[in-house]
């Protein structure tokens, strides 16, 4: 054995524990970029990012698209910083030069799904080779394009998405149509109070109010013997207005943003989403309250009202999916998507609820169906992932168990005990809106790697056939 062996070994065995220094590249290419341009492009990415992010889009999709934009128009490394009510980028091109930086404050629009399926496409039309002038003239008219429906059709979306959650529980048709009325006057009631730019959180005590004064009402015709009132359950309608006032929240963007680390985000998100919760509790309890005092009461129902048939489970999904999907604006493509995928986060809910499993493991399980069908889908049909994953998952979200629970502490005796096993069913709730939430971010993660790779297997079979 030669002496220069074991010096060999000792260098292989090196090589592979350390780096080289030498594999490092001194330096780095330095693009070409005209000053003027650096400036245009920051300001397009920032805008796009800022009209992303106010209708609904996550912390994370936010800070990709930036990216991508800058990326293209050949602004690489760009630190990007997304706060929950502000968007910063920075570039800075050499150590000689100041950096270049802008920020927008972010003021919270409501969600427009038909824009942000437009605002998607230039980003990747940008990616493809649009010209800079070309995509700042199309993001001007995207911006300038007005909310796609009338606010009668939205108003009436809105009670419909009530009429699908009362299908869905096997509601008779007198329920059906009392709970439309109910949910038409909490509709108009928090569009005029829109109108008046009356602070989210006391709009949902007014939505929360009307409902629960109709369902009083409901419940003392029929304890006074009155036709067709007598022998019906008032609480679906309560519970078809609590998913009504909450099908608007961003449960799963607040939850991504959490996950993704965007902790000021998601911070800030979840207070907005726990002021809107409590903004329904209040008015409920008001209602429920008030009819107290005026000698109307609710009876406690033996338990919470269960899913109807299956053909009426899928029937009602589908009609609120619809729904959502229309009051945020989408077009005919979301609406079809979400009207699919509302159907397959109800079928997973059924097998998972077949095997026994508890019921905020099933929400997320047919939650993680949903989601990963859509991001399938979504991307190829140019369809936010986040706008159809809302909708399909709203059927699932759980208004009897919030009802049953705000029900049980208003008949509650006020001892400790009583008050605890009042709360039991809002535990329950929550536990039911956690697992909803995690369901559909883990489909969104685990499906964007998968849509990666049959993405680049496509593009490799067309070269090959090229």
């Amino acid at each position: 054995m030669s002496p220069k062996s074991p010096r060999r070994l000792l260098a292989a065995a090196r090589r592979l524990v350390h780096t080289d220094p030498a594999s490092v590249a001194a330096t780095e290419v330095m693009p070409v970029i005209d000053e003027r341009t650096v400036p245009k492009v920051l300001d397009l990415s920032t805008r796009i990012g800022e009209s992303m992010f106010a209708i609904g889009a996550s912390a994370h999709e936010v800070t990709l698209a930036i990216m991508r934009v800058c990326d293209a128009y050949g602004l690489r490394g760009v630190q990007v910083d997304v706060t929950y009510n502000s968007i910063t980028v920075s570039f800075h091109l050499s150590g000689e030069v100041w950096p270049e930086t802008l920020m927008r404050v972010v003021r919270v629009a409501a969600p427009d799904h038909a824009k942000l399926q437009r605002v998607q496409a230039l980003v990747s039309d940008i990616r493809g080779g649009l010209d800079l002038e070309s995509a700042r003239t199309a993001f001007r008219a995207i911006r300038r394009m007005p909310f796609r429906y009338q606010q009668p059709i939205v108003v009436v979306a809105r009670a419909m998405l009530a009429v699908g959650v009362s299908i869905l529980l096997g509601a008779s048709p007198i329920i059906v149509g009392l709970t439309f009325i109910a949910a038409l006057a909490a509709a108009i009631t928090q569009a005029g109070l829109s109108r008046l730019q009356v602070p989210l959180f006391f709009n949902q005590i007014a939505g929360g109010f009307v409902t629960t004064v109709v369902a009083v009402a409901v419940s003392a015709l029929g304890a006074a013997g009155i036709e067709p009132f007598v022998g019906i359950r008032p609480s679906i309608i309560v519970a078809s207005g609590i998913v009504l006032m909450l099908a608007g929240l961003t449960v799963v963007g607040a939850a991504q943003d959490a996950i993704d680390g965007f902790a000021l985000t998601a911070g800030g998100r979840i207070l907005d989403l726990t002021m809107q919760t409590l903004g329904v509790v209040i008015g409920i309890l008001v209602g429920l309250e008030l009819g107290s005092v005026l000698g109307f009461t609710m009876d406690l129902p033996d338990d919470p009202a269960p899913f109807g048939p299956l053909l009426g489970v899928f029937a009602g999904a589908i009609i609120i999916a619809v729904a959502v999907a229309v009051f945020n604006g989408a077009g005919i493509r979301i609406i079809l998507v979400s009207a699919l995928l509302s159907a397959i986060t109800i079928a997973g809910y059924t097998l998972a609820s077949a095997v026994q499993l508890h019921p905020a493991a099933a929400s997320a399980l047919g939650a993680l169906l949903a989601s990963f069908v859509g991001v399938m889908i979504a991307h190829n049909l140019h369809v936010p992932s986040v706008a159809v994953t809302t909708a399909a998952i709203v059927p699932l979200v759980p208004g009897v168990a919030v009802f049953q629970g705000l029900l049980e502490m208003v008949h509650t005796g006020g001892s400790a005990s009583d008050v605890v096993v009042a709360g039991s069913s809002l535990i329950y709730a929550a536990v039911i809106g956690v697992g909803l939430a995690s369901g559909a971010s883990l489909g969104l993660y685990l499906g964007t790697p998968v849509r990666a790779t049959l993405g680049s297997v496509s593009k490799a079979r067309a070269r090959t056939r090229r």
